[in-house]
């Protein structure tokens, strides 16, 4: 598996490179992660409720292919991209996100921060406050999107919506309970390399 650093990306040409490299890729194409930063924008899941953006504002509104509702990436958020062909790594989607999981709750823990996977709604939690999200899109066996972490940002664009179609889900970030906060670039090492010993095939080990 490869991680591609992207830095601070637009959103809508990352999105639409995600799709092309999934409609792309063959039986032998290398899983990547692609780690991101975004400026502000709010991504609508395809299921996505207009109800839930509360508060027009100047942050832009895309409409993309994932599951789950209304969300918002701004900088200082770390997303991880993950473009996991599963049905070669004979796993499942269930899997996947479980995996995801475990590795921001695995990351979380090493700075300290006690963080819980909930089984009524994706996404990792710290006291029951919502501090990563969760959202897939599967196609042609494999899925893409993936994981935003909330490490050290301005948090107020979560009050223009209801986060992931919680009313009144309060979101936090790793800067509230550690400080200094560690850079993004760091929390990311350290959560990719969680992904890539969480995501292996199990039965590369056993053969």
């Amino acid at each position: 598996m490869k991680t591609v650093q992207l830095g601070l990306a637009d959103y809508q040409p990352v999105f639409e490179a995600m799709k092309a490299f999934n409609a792309e890729r063959t039986d032998t194409t290398e899983d990547e992660l692609w780690v991101v930063e975004h400026p502000p924008v709010f991504t609508q899941g395809l299921a996505g409720k207009p109800e839930h953006l509360l508060l027009h504002s100047d942050i832009p509104v895309v409409q993309i292919d994932r599951g789950g509702q209304i969300t918002y990436h701004g900088p200082g958020q770390l997303v991880v991209y993950t473009l996991i062909d599963f049905k070669r790594r004979k796993t499942s989607v269930r899997n996947i996100v479980t995996a995801l999981e475990n590795s921001i709750i695995d990351t979380l823990n090493e700075y300290g921060i006690r963080a819980a996977a909930d089984p009524q709604r994706p996404g990792v939690y710290v006291d029951g406050r919502k501090i990563a999200s969760l959202g897939l899109r599967i196609k042609n066996g494999s899925v893409y999107h993936g994981l935003a972490l909330n490490i050290n940002m301005d948090l107020t664009p979560f009050q223009q919506i209801n986060p992931c179609g919680y009313a009144g889900m309060e979101m936090v970030q790793m800067a509230d309970f550690v400080s200094p906060c560690p850079a993004l670039a760091e929390v990311a090492e350290k959560l990719t390399a969680h992904l890539t010993k969480q995501l292996s095939p199990k039965e590369d080990t056993a053969s």
